[in-house]
């Protein structure tokens, strides 16, 4: 791709993203993938990034409108400063609760950086965790006191030996 075209169509997504964040809209299908994960449309849905495989073996990765329905949130893009406290990924395709099962993640989620300042990773992790059969701030809370003891119980629970049987998650697990 030419630098002049490639200049413009960088333009034109920085411009789209200004437009919609100036007018109160937010479609995950027009959102630049290096904001799309952790992403909340206008219409309360989460944004999820995607990736396709073209002909030529090369992929590419779009923003898209996942199923899953936010109740308290709207026209959101997760800040930086959240996607660092929490410890998650905006290059993440797809989402899942296995990340729950890692030490250093779950001391990140459940950090005060995180687990009080950034409601929206919070809440997609609260609902991961509840499938898996784990109540989140319970999970915290043994985290916070001893954290090798939490993860020997999440991993000899029930939930966490579902969580190693079962199959890979869709990118729509949560």
């Amino acid at each position: 791709m030419a630098p002049s075209m490639k200049s413009s169509l960088i333009l034109f997504f920085t411009c789209s993203l200004f437009l919609q964040v100036a007018l109160g809209e937010i479609i995950c299908e027009n959102l630049p993938t290096n904001v799309c994960a952790f992403s909340i449309a206008s219409s309360g849905k989460r944004c999820l990034l995607e990736k396709s495989t073209l002909e030529d073996g090369k992929s590419e990765y779009q923003c898209k409108t996942s199923e899953v329905i936010v109740g308290n949130m709207r026209e959101y893009i997760e800040t930086d400063e959240c996607v660092n406290a929490c410890g998650v990924d905006r290059n993440s395709v797809g989402i899942s609760s296995d990340s729950l099962l890692e030490a250093q993640f779950t001391s990140k989620l459940c950090s005060p950086d995180c687990y009080h300042k950034c409601p929206n990773v919070v809440d997609l992790y609260f609902n991961l965790a509840a499938g898996e059969g784990v109540y989140l701030p319970d999970l915290c809370k043994k985290q916070r006191s001893n954290p090798h003891r939490a993860m020997i119980e999440l991993q000899s629970s029930g939930a966490a030996e579902d969580f190693a049987d079962a199959p890979a998650p869709s990118p729509l697990s949560f």
